[in-house]
């Protein structure tokens, strides 16, 4: 678990105003779930033969009732669980997106950490692959607006449960005829879950998998044509995708299609890629609930890992001015000038702690604002204040020439060479 402090914390304001500006250009709105959750809902929705539930979950006993609590290690249930108390999809079907913290005790990886952050878009109610397209095509939109271009899309298709259960038989078939080969891990999941064989690390069974069966074979008319429409989508909006049928969901809930996007910046020594998004539909999760049968995709998308990716150089928050004055008439102008200023766009700090004009113009310089304000008696007294530029529009230190101009003209002044619009 991790600290974001100031200095780093415009990245995250980047990325949450980037995505939810561009949620919202789609017709999403925004939605809240609890952080901690009742244990049994994500053991019902994620699986109990699952990595998550087994050995990563943050479960604790309420010592005040003795519920069983957890803190949630993905968003998706969470929302759900609200959708359905809340009868959501009442009127027909919605979309949302979240954003928050996620917990999972498992080891520390690239970008990923055992509190980590997840902006979380979710479809409530549509069965078509148009929206599973919709969800892949506004992804790349955001990759893009975040300055993301070493990215690719990779997409499965899960099928629907009877066909991963035909096709989970002959998975088993051919680890068994390879069992040699399957690490512990493999083997012990080899008959409860062995679909996530297929997302192994093992140099071993990564070779046993390249002949694994693939459950694109085993899918009937409606998964493949559901399949084959989302193909055809993804060509028609000129987004490249790569066919990956190893891809699986660790969670039970998911169904048909399954997509992840992944980089290959940070792999070394043939390495796996880095997956930044991924998601997939899990057309049966409402009803394993105890709502109402609703089809529904979304996707999360680790927040540090696509920080990692985004350029070095975002737009950094910057004060417009720091007012420095001296002299008890001179604070009160300082503070009322600051408020207009304030009500007009501009970011504004005033001196506070006293101090000569020498110590406080350190401070003005040492804030990063593009201008100082001065006001000592003698303006106060005028109405006027002494403009000193600091910094040009690139951000770099220059020795501007001080002016002095009338309070009233202060703002058009600032928003005029800052480029702020009120």
């Amino acid at each position: 678990m991790n600290d974001v402090l100031p200095d780093e914390s415009a990245r995250w304001e980047h990325f949450e105003e980037t995505v939810t500006r561009i949620a919202r250009s789609y017709g999403y709105r925004n939605m809240r779930a609890p952080i901690v959750e009742h244990t049994p809902l994500f053991i019902r929705s994620i699986g109990e033969v699952t990595d998550i539930v087994e050995k990563e979950m943050y479960s604790f006993e309420d010592r005040l009732n003795g519920e069983q609590l957890t803190l949630r290690p993905e968003i998706t249930a969470g929302l759900v669980r609200a959708a359905i108390e809340a009868n959501l999809t009442y009127n027909g079907p919605v979309r949302v997106y979240s954003m928050g913290e996620v917990f999972r005790h498992e080891r520390p990886q690239k970008g990923r950490y055992r509190q980590f952050n997840q902006f979380d878009v979710e479809c409530f109610g549509f069965s078509g692959p148009d929206v599973d397209a919709e969800l892949m095509i506004m992804t790349f939109r955001i990759l893009k607006a975040l300055g993301i271009d070493d990215v690719r899309l990779e997409i499965n298709s899960l099928g629907d449960a009877h066909e991963r259960a035909a096709y989970r038989a002959r998975l088993i078939a051919h680890y068994e005829a390879n069992l040699g080969a399957l690490d512990e891990d493999a083997r012990r999941r080899l008959h409860t879950n062995p679909m996530r064989i297929l997302d192994s690390k093992v140099p071993s069974v990564i070779e046993v998998n390249q002949t694994a069966p693939s459950l694109l074979d085993s899918l009937e008319a409606d998964s493949r044509a559901h399949f084959e429409g989302l193909q055809a989508l993804l060509t028609e909006a000129h987004v490249p995708y790569v066919l990956n049928p190893r891809i699986v969901r660790g969670m039970d809930y998911y169904n048909r299609t399954a997509f992840e996007f992944v980089t290959d910046r940070f792999v070394a020594g043939g390495g796996n890629p880095l997956t930044v998004c991924g998601g997939g539909r899990y057309d049966g999760l409402f009803e394993q609930l105890g709502g109402k049968p609703t089809p529904a995709i979304g996707f999360g998308m680790g927040i540090e890992r696509i920080l990692m990716l985004m350029p070095a150089s975002v737009p950094n928050f910057r004060l417009d001015a720091y007012v420095v004055h001296a002299g008890e008439a001179a604070g009160r102008a300082a503070r009322t000038l600051a408020e207009g200023l304030r009500e007009q766009g501009l970011a504004v700090a005033v001196h506070a702690g006293g101090g000569s004009f020498k110590s406080q113009m350190k401070k003005a310089d040492a804030s990063g604002a593009r201008f100082a304000l001065i006001l000592g008696e003698e303006e106060a007294a005028t109405g006027r204040v002494a403009v000193k530029p600091l910094r040009n529009a690139a951000g770099e230190a220059i020795q501007g020439e001080q002016a002095i101009i009338e309070s009233s003209s202060v703002a058009a002044q600032l928003r005029g060479k800052t480029g702020n619009a009120p």
